[in-house]
């Protein structure tokens, strides 16, 4: 069955992207002790094939060297103390190389199914983690019953592989009886490194179970009902209410500012009274007239009274006017099917403003040509 919240709807959406994130700060995520295990252990095992012979011999060396002094080393402190550091320096480069391998494995393992987090949340003491109710608790859920059934697989599996694989080898390790010390030590370690690794290789079918298991029961305990995902829609993205007046603000900065650029505009064009475009040319710096405001009712007519109002010149034009209202966007450049028309009202405008200058004969006025959609 599916879980349950506390307000009795079943958690049957899968997790948000903002759950993952919030569960990954509390320190929730996916872990496998089981992997953890195999790997250190296999590493290990692998480790020791190719390292255990020369880390028995380098010990060998150091301990022959640190137990064999001449009688001024045993009565002088100094000399006890150098050959004690020696010693330590030994022990540390014989060593030293597989101790690095199983700390980087034991770094890095976890990070392959969970990546990295780190959480002080998580770290933080809590008394629900040392109350026996808990604890009974835990041992007797699924997960505990899981954890018991892991274990006894292991000990199983792992018991019935090394029985069988020591069985199997007893005459080589009772041959090294047989034989010379250095020879006993090299043949040894190869042995237990071969026994370890293959006792060792039984817990990857461990692993291989409990990892898939890891993965599912996390997605499952961050499972969410449908009320949840859309109460965080609305914390995330806003009431609907709180978005629409941040809309609304939105669009009247916008329409002021809209407003204060009308006065730069070389031309008005208009459908008259339902459409006004406010549109701006430099033949230095554009490469296509711009729109710097638009609207229709009260806007254009707030647009038509600005423009009035600092002697921009007004232009009647219904169908371009309604083309560049449906094509248009604010602080853009005017779509290309629209140069021609649009060119021949600012030769016209910019003309016009000459003659008015130089007292000179008035230009014709132009009706623009609008293309049709086959044209286009």
């Amino acid at each position: 069955m599916a879980n349950e919240s506390d307000s009795g709807q079943e958690k049957t959406e899968q997790p948000t992207p903002k759950k993952l994130r919030d569960a990954k700060k509390k320190g929730q995520v996916p872990r496998s002790k089981e992997l953890n295990s195999m790997t250190v252990m296999v590493f290990g095992a692998i480790g020791l094939l190719f390292m255990g012979s020369h880390m028995i011999a380098d010990i060998s060396d150091f301990m022959t060297r640190g137990f064999t002094l001449s009688r001024q080393e045993v009565f002088s402190p100094q000399a006890m103390v150098e050959r004690f550091s020696i010693t330590v320096a030994d022990a540390l480069a014989a060593i030293g190389p597989f101790m690095f391998l199983m700390t980087v494995v034991a770094i890095f393992t976890p990070l392959a199914i969970g990546g990295w987090a780190f959480s002080v949340e998580a770290m933080a003491f809590k008394t629900d983690r040392i109350n026996p109710l808990n604890g009974f608790k835990r041992m007797f859920s699924s997960k505990g019953l899981m954890e018991l059934i892991k274990a006894m697989a292991k000990f199983l599996v792992v018991s019935v592989v090394a029985v069988v694989f020591l069985w199997s080898k007893a005459d080589d390790f009772l041959g090294l009886g047989a034989q010379s010390l250095a020879l006993a030590l090299y043949n040894g370690a190869w042995l237990i490194g071969i026994s370890f690794l293959v006792v060792s290789s039984t817990l990857i079918l461990i692993a291989a179970i409990d990892v898939p298991f890891q993965l599912w029961d996390h997605a499952q305990k961050l499972k969410m009902t449908l009320q949840e995902v859309r109460d965080e829609l609305k914390d995330t993205e806003g009431k609907p209410e709180v978005k629409s007046k941040v809309r609304q603000v939105q669009q009247e900065m916008a329409q002021r500012r809209m407003m204060e650029a009308v006065p730069e505009a070389d031309v008005i064009i208009t459908n008259p009274t339902h459409y006004a475009v406010a549109l701006k040319y430099d033949h230095d710096n554009m490469a296509a007239p711009l729109v710097l405001a638009m609207g229709k009712d009260l806007i254009a007519l707030k647009i038509r009274e600005i423009a009035a109002f600092h002697d921009i010149e007004i232009f009647e034009a219904p169908p371009l006017a309604r083309a560049l209202y449906a094509n248009c966007k604010i602080d853009r450049e005017i779509p290309s099917h629209l140069y021609f028309a649009v060119a021949q009202v600012l030769a016209f405008v910019f003309q016009l403003r000459i003659a008015r200058e130089h007292g000179s004969e008035m230009p014709d006025r132009p009706e623009p040509y609008i293309p049709t959609d086959e044209e286009v």
